[in-house]
């Protein structure tokens, strides 16, 4: 889902887009999902890669897992880059959406899980825009394990709230959002941009919730900005 961001930055910069536990060829492990857990992967593959600082992007759930990573480990960041997420914590509705979905995925598998899926992670114009983005995230979902989405629903309902720690953060922070994103809205983005210093916010016009999918051009524009200013 990143080859377009790796495509547009590789010139300049080492980029590592690694599979969260229980995705792509990421071992699940033992024992059950949590955001600290995530954090812990993250950590542990940089020191294995020798990588004492870097900036991190985080989209949807990987901005859940960046601001948990800043929040505990803030030596270790140069910049944030946070796109369609927000810090808040699951509400009730939500929680027991997810226990929906673990159900559904449990008596209808994971094509019906995905179909469903599709219709809220992109907008409405990139159904004729981006079949080919929508086909291969279909795929994806298509071809994780079941075990691995369960422990990963469970994981996001139990998550804590991240937004009392936003006024801590000191790096540099991008935030993007797509225009048309229906599972982390414009607002909640307005939001951690409002709490963060200095942090800057940019709508990603003609997207959903894969803004860096949809609109890439407009993505990796601002990318590019950000990091040029980092480093």
């Amino acid at each position: 889902m990143w080859n377009m961001q790796v495509e547009a930055l590789k010139d300049k910069y080492r980029l590592i887009t690694y599979d969260i536990r229980g995705y792509g060829n990421s071992d699940s492990g033992e024992g059950d999902f949590s955001i600290e857990l995530f954090v812990k992967d993250l950590l542990s593959l940089m020191d294995a890669l020798k990588i004492d600082k870097t900036v991190l992007c985080g989209l949807s759930m990987g901005g859940y897992i960046a601001l948990k990573a800043i929040e505990s480990y803030p030596e270790r960041f140069d910049g944030l880059i946070l796109s369609d997420t927000n810090c808040i914590a699951d509400t009730s509705e939500v929680k027991e959406k997810r226990m929906k979905a673990i159900e559904s995925i449990r008596k209808s598998g994971l094509r019906k899980y995905a179909d469903e899926s599709i219709k809220n992670l992109f907008a409405p114009e990139s159904f004729s825009t981006r079949k080919e983005e929508i086909a291969t995230v279909r795929e994806m979902i298509v071809k994780n394990s079941k075990q691995s989405l369960y422990n990963t629903l469970l994981a996001l309902s139990k998550r804590e709230e991240t937004c009392s720690k936003l006024p801590e953060i000191k790096v540099p922070v991008l935030i993007m959002v797509g225009s048309e994103d229906k599972i982390t809205p414009p607002a909640a983005a307005q939001f951690i941009h409002e709490k963060i210093k200095g942090s800057s916010l940019h709508i990603i016009e003609h997207a959903g919730h894969l803004s860096n999918m949809e609109n890439p051009g407009k993505f990796n524009s601002q990318l590019k900005k950000f990091i040029a200013s980092v480093y």
